[in-house]
């Protein structure tokens, strides 16, 4: 460096191709956690250095520039330092302008929200390099109002690049907002149709943060747009970003005068006194204070403390119950709540009054629609539909899955059967628990012994019993439950909850296509059959439900929405663990074959994460299936 004031030149080439080397090898920290912080310090105030720097980074080979220039944006501490020691590398280079503009914004997505501010902070602090972010931005916008790219790119990346538009719109200054207005109007209106139609509840919320915050951009005095999304952590730190935080920066000190002179002067001027400004009381006409004299505000009100409020009696018969959910009389609404609260402990203590009237009574409760404002109206609703379903099985079950494929209802009510099924399910395939439980030190202390009696059968009871009593015990043992055996009701109705559902899904309806637009409820669907399959473990119907699930699967294996393929790999593990092994074998053994292809592929391909966990879960449980029947011996 001393050359230079001399006038001599020199070369810091060797310098450059040494950096990129060790760069290029994976070494980025170790060099630069040295090198930066020291050419930080030097050019802050030297511009020579900076010069220096600048012909550091350009002289670095294109073959090696992508590791240099990544691990300067990812060890700058602030755009500001990156600015200074990179100059306008992206304008010279086009090596340097491709990592930074393409492929660590649209084409890697593991960076850090502190390097997507350095990056796109470094962009914005030089006219030069300004055009450069504007690109960016229109780049981002049309990966992110995509359809395709919203399809088949992962969640993760959706959430990069959403992140990287928050910070490109905070950059912003008003001329440039208002040059490509139209255009960023145009992407917000597609991306969040995009984003409002995938099955992913992330990435619906995802497209209304970014969309609500380029319409607080474009709209600063009209109105802007607003979705209704609970907020968690991630929208608020999306939401944050918006907003930039300017760089700390030293205000040197002033003199005491001048100090206290430019104080003075920002602050506002106030009164010397505490007291408020007294103001006129305005002159009222005799008329006006007449009428003020004449209100009812000196009538003593009445003392309502001892009132009880009225207790509306629910009815105590199903066909009561109807009568009142199917009555047009807005004033019965008290009584209408009473019975929509009692309703599901009502068709329990009653099974055989419910069977007289239970697909009449699923129906009421399909199509009922909320009254009033009652508290957990939805739940209420559902445990009542449930409760129906449990209570005669077959016939509510036909109805249902009928109901799911017909005319006139909405994706809702769809939804809402799917959910009723599954419950209904659940609860018939699970054992209840009837027994009382025993404490070991939670006897009585007076034990009412048997009548008297010669025989022999009753003299050791009674001993026993006696003992018990005696017996001080210092340990208490856990407590256990006598757990009554029974049968598995969902064994003999599996068939009807399954197979309706599965027959259907590729005929289009007027209102109603689960192959096209209405994918959402097709997850959902996809979804309730993995569920009912592995709760039909040790049914009847097991096999054949298996054979049935696998074409299903098959049939739609590539289809785009990762929530769909998601329920299809949960079909795969479900059949797996439900269906005998034996069976799996000797009846589905070319199925079995592709399957596991096709498993494969989805491990290495699936841009999805989730889906391809499950497709490496489904091959593990393949392979264990495989390794225990060559354990049997033949």
């Amino acid at each position: 460096v001393s050359f230079i004031p001399d006038g001599l030149d020199c070369s810091i080439s060797f310098v450059s191709h040494v950096l990129g080397k060790v760069c290029v090898h994976g070494r980025q920290k170790e060099i630069l956690g040295v090198l930066m912080p020291h050419l930080t310090d030097l050019t802050k105030s030297d511009c020579i250095w900076q010069r220096i720097c600048w012909r550091l980074v350009e002289c670095v080979p294109d073959r090696w520039m992508e590791a240099v220039v990544l691990g300067f944006v990812q060890g700058a501490p602030g755009a500001d330092v990156l600015s200074r020691l990179l100059g306008n590398l992206v304008v010279k280079n086009k090596k340097a302008q491709f990592v930074v503009t393409q492929k660590m914004l649209l084409l890697q997505y593991g960076h850090t929200t502190a390097v997507l501010q350095n990056l796109l902070g470094y962009l914005s602090l030089d006219s030069l390099r300004r055009t450069l972010l504007l690109r960016v931005l229109q780049e981002l916008l049309e990966t992110w109002s995509s359809s395709s790219a919203v399809k088949h790119s992962p969640a993760e990346q959706q959430l990069y690049i959403s992140k990287a538009i928050l910070i490109c719109l905070s950059h912003l200054k008003e001329p440039e907002i208002e040059s490509c207005r139209q255009e960023l109007l145009t992407s917000m209106m597609e991306g969040v149709k995009c984003h409002l139609d995938s099955s992913l509840p992330q990435l619906r919320r995802l497209g209304m943060v970014v969309a609500e915050s380029i319409s607080l951009k474009i709209n600063t005095e009209g109105p802007v747009l607003k979705f209704e999304y609970e907020e968690d952590d991630e929208t608020r730190k999306l939401k944050s970003l918006l907003v930039q935080t300017p760089p700390l920066c030293v205000v040197p000190s002033l003199p005491d005068d001048d100090r206290s002179e430019k104080a003075g002067a920002a602050l506002p001027l106030v009164p010397e006194s505490n007291e408020k400004p007294h103001t006129a009381a305005p002159v009222m006409p005799d008329e006006e204070l007449d009428a003020e004299l004449d209100s009812d505000d000196d009538l003593t009100p009445y003392d309502m403390s001892e009132d009880k409020e009225l207790k509306i009696k629910a009815p105590v018969y199903i066909r009561d119950c109807i009568e009142v959910l199917t009555g047009a009389r807005s004033e019965d609404v008290d009584k209408w709540e009473a019975t929509v609260k009692a309703l599901e402990s009502l068709v329990r203590k009653n099974p055989a009054a419910t069977r007289e009237v239970s697909v009449e009574l699923a129906k009421i409760l399909l199509h009922l629609e909320e009254k009033t404002c009652i508290e957990g109206f939805v739940e209420l609703r559902q445990r009542a539909q449930v409760a129906v379903l449990t209570t005669d099985p077959i016939p509510v079950a036909k109805y249902l899955t009928s109901q799911f494929y017909s005319l006139n209802y909405s994706l809702r009510q769809r939804m809402d059967i799917l959910d009723v099924l599954v419950l209904a399910a659940q609860e018939l395939s699970c054992p209840k628990f009837h027994g009382k439980t025993k404490h070991s030190g939670a006897q009585k202390r007076c034990i009412q012994l048997l009548p008297g009696s010669d025989s022999s059968k009753d003299w050791r009871r009674i001993v026993d019993e006696r003992i018990k009593s005696k017996t001080r015990r210092f340990a208490m043992g856990q407590s256990h439950v006598e757990l009554a055996s029974r049968q598995n009701e969902f064994n003999s109705v599996a068939g009807h909850f399954f197979f309706p559902l599965i027959q259907h899904f590729d005929r289009p309806l007027t209102t109603f296509d689960l192959l096209g637009e209405d994918h959402l409820v097709l997850g959902r669907l996809v979804h309730t059959l993995a569920i009912l399959m592995y709760l039909a473990v040790n049914t009847v119907a097991v096999t054949a439900m298996g054979k049935a699930l696998l074409e299903f699967v098959w049939a739609l294996r590539f289809h785009t929405d990762s929530y769909v393929r998601q329920g299809l790999l949960s079909c795969i593990s479900s059949l797996l663990l439900s269906v005998p092994t034996e069976r799996i074998l000797l009846d589905m053994t070319e199925e079995l074959l592709e399957t596991q292809s096709w498993l494969g592929d989805v491990m290495e391909k699936d841009p999805d994460g989730d889906c391809r966990r499950l497709a490496l879960q489904n091959l593990l449980l393949m392979e264990n299936l495989k390794k225990k029947l060559e354990a049997v011996p033949s």
